[in-house]
């Protein structure tokens, strides 16, 4: 009975605020190789989800390396600037909303917090390339009417070391977009971030540490929350702009909860009960403020028939018990 009245009331809050602001109940499109039918996009509607980012991607060696290839005929489809204005085409006839958001990829799956130029010459050569890539994609949101977005994704020492770059970057994009603008900021890093002022949205990669424990409950992950929720809601009263959750989501492991953030091939052991909780916590937790824009879930693949699974421990909530959490809720109107 308890667990029903939360939910009940939930349903009352995430009512009355969704008439300020319509939810943005997302997901991430991950780039494939092929091109997407209406098969593809019916397993997105059944969970009710409204918008998706999708991600171009470009491409680097090394943390230090300052050539960036993106748009080329030996990227898969879905990661270049023709895939992108298909996948926006037949999710926008399916009436969702889309954030664009151009992602770098650095060899062997490097964090792109850590990149960083050696000498000035490399970094005014990597900003050369970075603007064109990200320009590039800011004319095709334009294009295709997309509704947001995003200028970088987890780039923290770029951001932190060079901000008259990211200063100019912005008023380049709104000469060539004019629909809203976010950045995706790790966890740790929105923060520190200088330019939340000139943009619509504070975006948020919430991948926060939650809890130490092996098969955490809703409750124990909503308690872990809570520092994490009064900083955010902080920041948003400050800069009097919403939230926006440009990733979340939990690997259907063990301590999900622990360090969401990993990505690594570990075997840690499969957990669906906790991925369905940790999800059930954040869409508790958030959806019903006001102050918060919605989110996109890490990740959601085009083949669904074959992906996720009571055998898989990564990220993807798709069959799996979390997603028929995500429909629920996705679902309140």
């Amino acid at each position: 009975m308890k667990k029903l009245g939360l939910l009940i009331l939930f349903c009352l809050q995430f009512s009355c605020n969704s008439q300020v602001e319509k939810k943005i109940n997302g997901i991430s499109f991950v780039s494939s190789r092929d091109k997407v039918t209406q098969k593809n996009i019916a397993p997105i509607l059944a969970i009710n989800a409204n918008a998706a980012s999708v991600m171009p991607f470009g491409f680097i060696r090394d943390v230090n390396e300052p050539d960036l290839i993106y748009n080329s005929d030996r990227q898969w489809f879905g990661e270049r600037r023709d895939g992108i204005k298909h996948y926006v085409d037949i999710l926008h006839k399916n009436k969702m909303s889309i954030m664009l958001k151009p992602q770098i990829w650095i060899r062997d799956g490097k964090f792109t917090g850590t990149l960083e130029m050696k000498t000035e010459e490399h970094w005014q050569k990597f900003e050369k390339k970075y603007s064109d890539f990200i320009l590039t994609y800011a004319a095709l949101a334009e294009e295709v009417n997309v509704d947001i977005f995003c200028i970088g994704t987890e780039l923290e020492k770029f951001v932190l070391h060079r901000p008259d770059f990211w200063s100019q970057l912005i008023t380049d994009v709104k000469k060539v977009y004019k629909g809203k603008l976010t950045y995706a900021a790790n966890w740790d890093e929105y923060p520190r971030v200088p330019f939340w002022k000139s943009i619509d949205y504070v975006g948020v990669d919430a991948y926060f540490p939650l809890s130490k424990e092996q098969h955490p409950t809703v409750d124990q992950l909503k308690a872990g929350w809570q520092p994490h929720k009064k900083a955010l809601k902080q920041m948003s009263n400050t800069l009097n702009k919403p939230i926006l959750f440009t990733e979340y989501g939990y690997r259907s492991m063990d301590f999900t909860g622990e360090k969401p953030w990993l990505v690594d091939r570990n075997q840690t052991k499969v957990n669906l009960e906790a991925q369905s909780n940790a999800t059930k916590a954040i869409l508790e937790m958030f959806w019903a403020e006001d102050w918060f824009a919605g989110g996109y879930v890490w990740k959601w693949f085009i083949d669904h028939d074959k992906v996720g699974g009571e055998d898989d421990n990564r990220f993807t909530p798709q069959n799996k018990p979390a997603e028929l959490v995500l429909k629920q809720y996705y679902g309140f109107k």
